[in-house]
């Protein structure tokens, strides 16, 4: 029951990684550059994420233009393009695996499939978490070597934004998860691992006449 309770848990943590995966995949305030210009009224806000790029404006206006070209952009925004569709994608199949694997449902047949089932679940979301580490922190990277960098003006200089912190909270979940599916997965089979060699009882009259036949062998 314990153990059943423990990859619910992990399956809710999987959801709300999944979920911020997408999300922070998707948002546009990858790095933010606030820039209040002469007065309050013609602040504007300039962020950029992996797809599109957006402009907030103080007076309430709101636009967006769409990264078409993709050998121009930068490597770093490939890499995290590429990793985080990744991560998004092992992170569901994580669900529907973990899904037909954990103790509570009533699927994936005998207790050994379901195990391996569940073993497979936690090793996607593993995965899935990796994938979405990598990009979110290559992105910080970035933002911060760009920041302290004396050579690009202040009006070029961007921060984090809620996207990149939201891919790092979801990249924890998955990997949590993950390791809780695969750990639970481990210690119910540890004890099937163990081989227990046959032991093969030979009655006294079997060992006599064996003895015999041993001693005719030598004389």
């Amino acid at each position: 029951m314990a153990s059943a309770s423990l990859q619910f848990f992990a399956f809710i943590l999987a959801l709300f990684g999944v979920f911020g995966d997408i999300t922070a995949t998707l948002l546009p305030n990858w790095k933010v550059n606030a820039d209040v210009g002469s007065s309050i009224i013609t602040a504007i806000t300039q962020m950029q994420g992996l797809w599109m790029d957006c402009t907030w404006y103080s007076t309430g206006m709101f636009s967006c233009t769409l990264k078409y070209s993709i050998l121009s952009l930068p490597v770093y925004i490939q890499a995290a393009r590429t990793t985080m569709v990744l991560s998004c994608i092992l992170s569901a199949f994580g669900i529907c695996i973990t899904t037909v694997g954990m103790k509570c449902t009533k699927l994936g047949g005998d207790t050994d499939s379901k195990s391996h089932a569940c073993f497979a679940g936690g090793v996607c979301f593993i995965l899935a978490g990796i994938f979405g580490l990598v990009p979110t922190s290559w992105y910080t990277r970035e933002i911060i070597a760009n920041f302290l960098d004396q050579t690009v003006p202040e009006s070029s200089k961007h921060e984090p934004g809620g996207a990149v912190y939201t891919g790092f909270i979801s990249a924890a979940f998955l990997l949590i998860a993950g390791v809780i599916f695969c750990t639970s997965c481990f210690k119910k089979q540890q004890g099937a691992w163990i081989y227990h060699p046959k032991q093969h009882h030979f009655s006294a009259t079997e060992q006599e006449s064996n003895a015999g036949y041993n001693l005719k062998d030598y004389v």
